[in-house]
């Protein structure tokens, strides 16, 4: 995933900064690699079903549980980079001390219902192990999905805590993630 100056700046940071980067792109590449499965799983059902007449035995379940998969790979990808929805009206009008104030206090309440969700999850994967919750068609146990979920909201507290860290301790390594990406795009 790293490209032109990303790809320089990465090899002269200290090791654990690209040890963290490397888990960073690998925990994207997952979530990546869920969409694709999501959009093939979709693609295949449509396709089988409107040609030629046949179901995947229980697709709509894997759909389902695959999408719940990809919305917590999603939150992971997206909870370190910024890259969700933000309403920025009082941090733009502030110094740039104020804003990385802001940036230390909207990140560490996000980690901290993260970390909750993921708690919650984790007690949703026992759960459905526990009571034994099968697909319909093909009576498959559904705890895996729930817990490949579950691997993806711990992910996403990983990151989140990364980026606390950065912000708190290395804020010019998020800065200069944000004009690379900026630049990039021009």
């Amino acid at each position: 995933m790293a490209t032109g100056g990303h790809e320089r700046a990465e090899r002269t940071a200290p090791p654990l900064q690209r040890r963290m980067d490397r888990f960073i792109d690998t925990i994207e590449w997952v979530a990546a690699f869920f969409v694709g499965i999501v959009a093939a799983n979709v693609f295949l059902a449509v396709m089988l079903r409107n040609i030629f007449g046949f179901t995947i035995p229980d697709s709509y379940d894997f759909g389902r549980l695959l999408l719940g998969i990809l919305i917590f790979w999603g939150i992971a990808a997206t909870s370190y980079r910024g890259g969700h929805i933000t309403v920025d009206l009082l941090w733009a009008n502030v110094s740039p001390r104020w804003q990385r104030v802001i940036d230390v206090f909207a990140t560490l309440v996000l980690l901290f219902v993260v970390t909750v969700q993921t708690y919650t999850l984790f007690d949703k994967v026992v759960g459905t192990y526990n009571d034994n919750v099968l697909t319909f068609d093909l009576r498959l146990p559904t705890w895996p999905f729930f817990a490949v979920a579950w691997a993806g909201d711990v992910s996403a507290v990983l990151l989140i805590a990364i980026r606390t860290y950065r912000l708190i301790f290395q804020p010019q390594t998020l800065h200069d993630e944000t004009v690379a990406e900026a630049k990039s795009l021009e």
